[in-house]
């Protein structure tokens, strides 16, 4: 349902801006294949939901066979499964669009999660991260540059601290050795930095991390203020599997929208 919403606001918003010049802009409600044996399903962790008093969760939670717990002090949530993102199964659909020269808006908030069941696709209880499944989409169709727009100019590593410190230019190697040392939160920046590493390992060119207000600027490579822009380590070659069709660029809003 939000990501119908969102998808009919933000094509009506692109044709306001665009005033007429733009070519077709188009949303697709998008489902991402998951894996039913993903450890997510066993370690339900994704708060959903509005927030409740601890009592009526817990009646909520013995009434429905949920999962709840307090998300950030202010109050009981439930909790369901974020598993990884497979298989885009409007993917061939979206490229058609793409290659046709329209505006596509997928895989909106993650997208909706579905397991395959033989022949048949079935929704399940769960959040796909929705950096993750941008990645997934943007790769798929062989992208050349993924931009994840929030609202930092720039990634930090020592964030917090009187060390901390802005990334500019840096490689894969280099954010995931950040990554590895514990710099990047699981419930901050972490899947925003393993999406844009995953993006230019997968043979991608280029991710960018930033605000709004440089995305052009950080995608372009300009010199004036930019974001935090990943490239391909030099030594590290693409891996296997990358599509060989030409590639097109794609940026990445808040809900995790492909266009």
């Amino acid at each position: 349902m939000t990501e119908g919403q969102l998808g009919c606001l933000l094509v009506l918003a692109m044709h306001e801006a665009g005033r007429g010049r733009l070519p077709a802009v188009v949303s697709v409600v998008t489902h991402v294949v998951v894996d039913r044996a993903d450890p997510a399903f066993t370690d339900p962790c994704k708060p959903i939901g509005p927030f409740l008093e601890e009592s009526v969760a817990r009646q909520l939670a013995d009434e429905r066979g949920w999962h709840v717990g307090e998300d950030s002090g202010r109050g009981f949530r439930r909790l369901v499964p974020s598993p990884e993102p497979g298989r885009i199964v409007e993917l061939e659909s979206i490229r058609s669009l793409v290659d046709g020269g329209a505006i596509v808006i997928a895989a909106g908030g993650g997208g909706v999660p579905v397991v395959e069941d033989g022949p048949a696709l079935c929704g399940v209880d769960a959040v796909i991260d929705k950096d993750l499944a941008a990645q997934r989409l943007a790769t798929s169709l062989g992208a050349d540059a993924l931009v994840l727009v929030t609202d930092i100019a720039q990634v930090m590593v020592d964030y917090g601290t009187p060390s901390a410190r802005p990334l500019g230019d840096v490689t894969a190697d280099e954010v995931q050795a950040y990554a590895d040392d514990g710099q990047f939160p699981a419930g901050s920046m972490g899947p925003k930095v393993r999406s844009a590493v995953r993006f230019v390992r997968d043979g991608g060119s280029t991710a960018v991390i930033t605000d709004v207000e440089r995305m052009v600027t950080s995608l372009a490579g300009g010199t004036a203020p930019a974001g935090t822009r990943i490239r391909r380590s030099p030594a590290a070659p693409c891996e296997a599997g990358v599509s060989s069709s030409p590639r097109q660029s794609a940026a990445v809003n808040r809900s995790g929208a492909v266009s």
